[in-house]
């Protein structure tokens, strides 16, 4: 097993809570879960309605990943938590899927929650895989 590396991007969001932004092993990258907020504006509210969370966890994954010289290709396995499951779930799947080509979607697990940090609808983590 490789030594880990343990990354904070400095594009990428300021974290809500003491943790990496990603952990990299083995060619394995483990991102944390983005929240939607804004990384040129942290302490700016959240966007309104879980379309346009979603758009910003979204884009948050992408700054994250580029942070560490992989793209949304890169995403094997997504797991996302939604506080409105029943409300949100349709229009959360409309915005996610435009993200990936209809061949090329991660394994993911969608589960709904109680709550989650910051007062956010949506939050997504994933695994990447760095090419040989």
């Amino acid at each position: 097993m490789s030594e880990r590396q343990f990354h904070m991007v400095s594009e990428g969001p300021r974290p809500v809570a003491p943790f990496s932004h990603a952990v990299e092993t083995d060619g394995w990258v483990i991102l944390t879960g983005q929240m939607p907020t804004d990384p040129a504006a942290p302490d700016a509210p959240l966007p309104e309605g879980i379309e346009a969370q979603t758009r910003r966890v979204m884009d948050n994954l992408s700054i994250v990943l580029g942070g560490v010289g992989l793209d949304l290709s890169h995403v094997v396995q997504c797991r996302c938590y939604l506080t409105a499951f029943d409300r949100d779930y349709a229009a959360f799947n409309n915005i996610y899927q435009s993200y990936f080509p209809e061949d090329r979607r991660p394994a993911r697990t969608t589960v709904g929650v109680t709550a989650l940090a910051v007062g956010a609808l949506v939050e997504i983590d994933c695994l990447a895989r760095r090419p040989s």
